[in-house]
């Protein structure tokens, strides 16, 4: 059967890793991604195609209605603990009990251990983003930013061949977006293994689930490599230091504050990444352009993926 002939995959995520002993209980809410709809092309012919589906999805974090996310909907419940997470509405999974989503009443219910009482103090102050689906983010996540320690251009590299094939791979994947448009995809590597791959609406929503399933499994980012479909801004770039990994990689540009936050960071960033060729913004001491060596990074007790 030809590939094309397959509902697209928009989540897919490795099994070799464990969720962590104090991981929350989720459901798996699964809902359709994709709906038909009648159209006119350009020699005048009607046929039918493929559109991603948009979906409310609103958060409620013990009782409290947080905010609404507009989601495809393929991994809710990672969604939901990447945004808490990278809210800075919880300082680490142990203190999620459960995340329950409900596509019914388009809700995901969060119930914590001890109570988020000063939820309402956390998104007192707001900035703003350019994010899609959704870009706000809360001061303390801004603040928190300066503290992060990337590892060093000694012990996280990429070879330009590693690089390469991350291209090429994501290039040549089925997905939502080749098969019906509109919608960012993210993936994370280590080495030229893929551990996770997710699409959403947004770029923001697809680095949350991200996030969200490294907390859940309690994975380090030294030494891995995030990629994005879409542009890196100094959001995007401020959540992918969080995550703890030093080099990320876009199909798309990179705005000056995202280049600026990368520099202070240490963090290597391409961009205009695809059909083999790239841009490095920042961070030209971690790439090997000459296949030179490529450290494993601070997981070193993972086996290698390349």
């Amino acid at each position: 059967m030809e590939q094309e002939s397959l509902l697209p995959v928009a989540f897919e995520a490795t099994s070799v890793f464990a969720p962590r002993a104090d991981a929350p209980r989720l459901s798996h809410a699964r809902i359709g991604l994709l709906r038909q709809v009648d159209v006119v092309d350009h020699t005048g012919d009607r046929r039918s195609i493929d559109i991603p589906v948009e979906r409310p999805l609103t958060l409620f974090i013990d009782k409290s209605e947080l905010v609404t996310l507009m989601t495809l909907g393929a991994a809710p419940e990672l969604l939901a603990l990447g945004y808490l997470l990278n809210q800075g509405l919880i300082a680490g999974v142990g203190e999620v009990e459960s995340i329950d989503v409900d596509w019914e009443v388009n809700a995901a219910a969060i119930r914590t251990h001890q109570g988020a009482s000063d939820v309402a103090d956390r998104t007192a102050h707001r900035i703003v983003t350019t994010g899609c689906g959704q870009g706000t983010v809360f001061a303390d996540a801004m603040a928190e930013v300066e503290s992060v320690q990337l590892p060093t251009a000694q012990v996280a590299r990429i070879r330009q061949g590693t690089l390469m094939h991350i291209l090429d791979q994501m290039r040549a994947r089925w997905s939502v977006h080749r098969h019906a448009g509109s919608v960012h995809g993210c993936a994370l590597y280590r080495g030229r293994a893929m551990l996770i791959f997710t699409e959403d609406v947004g770029r923001h929503n697809a680095i949350d689930t991200i996030a969200g399933w490294m907390a859940l499994h309690a994975i380090a980012g030294g030494d891995k490599v995030f990629y994005t479909t879409g542009r890196l801004t100094s959001e995007m770039v401020m959540k992918s230091a969080k995550m703890g990994v030093p080099i990320v990689v876009s199909r798309n540009g990179v705005t000056a504050m995202g280049h600026e936050l990368a520099q202070r960071l240490g963090m290597t960033l391409f961009g205009r990444a695809g059909r083999r060729q790239f841009l490095c913004y920042s961070g030209f001491e971690r790439f090997d352009a000459d296949g030179g060596s490529e450290g494993a990074g601070s997981d070193a007790q993972a086996p290698r993926a390349d």
